[in-house]
């Protein structure tokens, strides 16, 4: 069933990026509008609500320590209704996630590991179980970004109903993907490696007796390799890395990351090289700390980050104001040539190529029509030429070559591919018989 719910990589919008910690139900709606409008017919489908919509007063990126949280008399965060005016009585995410399957689309939640602090210091009721918030926190469980959550201690009676009934609420409010934030990464818990693992076995369980599809997808990155299996068995998605800017050097370390998680790649199972901060990003972030502006990437190196994430068949999540794409950006994220990579190939790879330079890398996958899809990529700051034989690549014959980004057909290769590619920039192409 885990497999089943994400048999290739979901593909979708989420807030952080541009609204940080104070997305609003208008902004939601409203990209859900233009998603369905502009993106949707090129597999573009998930909308999800990013981190603190529980908080009333959440302004920007920054978190505000110890604030007031949204909750219900059973220990569950709730929507805080002064910035979604539809979940008002009770009602929580509904109205939302109904209009957005109305248009077609899916719903998915940001949530934190844990149990609420303050639903422990008031030691607050947990349904389906006599015990209270008190018996089943790890109060020593903590993260060191946010202080809203305590972790949950695996061993707790209790401790399952406590998931099972958040993660019923959220099927009863129609939601359809679930980020996990604060669990799978090793760096913040040294005292306990891989300590959220029993976690995550809970919310496997839990999504698995709420009666409703849900896309599990775990953060922060870098998720430790030597814990693939788990993650392959209890997640759909987990990061590879912390946040992901519009940062060259931030991009350029992704190759090394792909390569290492490329055979932990499936159905159902996605290692996830994060956001795509495309267009117009951090609109609501603190300008100290992250300004409002469009992508600082350049236009090659936005052919790089998407051929790159599409080719190692990455989940594709964009972090802009969807409202404010301009058109190059709308025509990559709507080339469906590229696109079909996600969903309509395999066996992808980093060749090994020994008369390449060090700044030139090359990927390539088997297309589901039997045709091959080659990558080229130059992470250099110079103009790099690339002359390719075939058969270094495990091809073999005679083969029409189609630049994918352009669109068009460039020839015919039965021995050589010669490639110009330009600083941090890639080319494309499907070879085909």
């Amino acid at each position: 069933m885990k497999n089943e719910t994400a048999p290739t990589p979901p593909m979708g919008w989420n807030s952080w990026d541009c609204y940080g910690a104070s997305v609003n139900e208008e902004q939601l709606r409203g990209n859900a509008a233009y998603m369905a409008e502009n993106l949707k017919d090129y597999g573009w489908e998930y909308i999800v609500c990013d981190i603190q919509w529980y908080e009333p007063c959440a302004k920007s990126t920054v978190y505000n320590a110890f604030y007031p949280l949204s909750m219900d008399e059973y220990s569950r965060l709730i929507p805080a209704s002064n910035r979604f005016p539809s979940s008002a009585n009770g009602i929580g995410f509904l109205p939302i996630a109904e209009y957005i399957h109305n248009l077609g689309l899916k719903f998915g939640i940001h949530i934190m590991r844990g149990i609420p602090r303050q639903a422990v210091h008031m030691n607050t009721h947990i349904l389906g179980s006599t015990k209270k918030a008190r018996d089943i926190a790890h109060t020593f469980s903590l993260c060191p970004w946010n202080t809203d959550m305590y972790g949950v201690n695996p061993g707790a009676e209790g401790a399952q109903e406590y998931y099972d009934s958040i993660f019923s609420l959220y099927a009863a409010w129609g939601v359809d993907f679930v980020k996990v934030d604060d669990i799978c990464n090793t760096e913040f818990k040294p005292y306990d490696p891989y300590s959220a693992a029993r976690e995550i076995e809970m919310i496997r369980a839990a999504i698995d007796h709420c009666g409703r599809k849900m896309v599990l997808s775990l953060s922060p990155g870098p998720a430790p390799i030597e814990h693939a299996e788990h993650l392959r068995k209890y997640a759909n998605m987990w990061r590879l890395t912390g946040d992901f800017w519009d940062n060259w050097n931030q991009l350029k370390n992704m190759f090394e990351k792909c390569r290492v998680w490329n055979k932990y790649t499936g159905e159902g199972c996605w290692p996830d090289c994060d956001m795509l901060p495309l267009g117009r990003i951090a609109i609501n972030n603190d300008p100290l700390l992250n300004s409002a502006r469009y992508t600082n990437f350049t236009h090659d190196e936005q052919i790089t980050l998407m051929t790159l994430w599409c080719i190692f068949r990455s989940p594709l999540m964009l972090g802009c104001e969807l409202r404010e794409l301009d058109d190059w950006t709308l025509k990559l994220i709507t080339n469906e040539e590229v696109l079909r990579l996600t969903s309509n190939s395999h066996s992808q790879c980093q060749l090994v190529i020994d008369n390449l330079s060090k700044d030139c890398i090359v990927w390539k996958s088997t297309d589901s029509d039997g045709g091959a899809n080659l990558a080229f990529f130059n992470t250099g700051d110079e103009p790099a030429s690339v002359r390719l034989n075939i058969r270094d690549a495990g091809l073999d014959g005679e083969f029409t070559i189609r630049d994918l980004w352009a669109r068009k057909d460039s020839g015919m290769a039965s021995e050589h591919i010669s490639v110009d590619i330009a600083p941090h920039g890639a080319k494309l192409f499907k070879l085909s018989k």
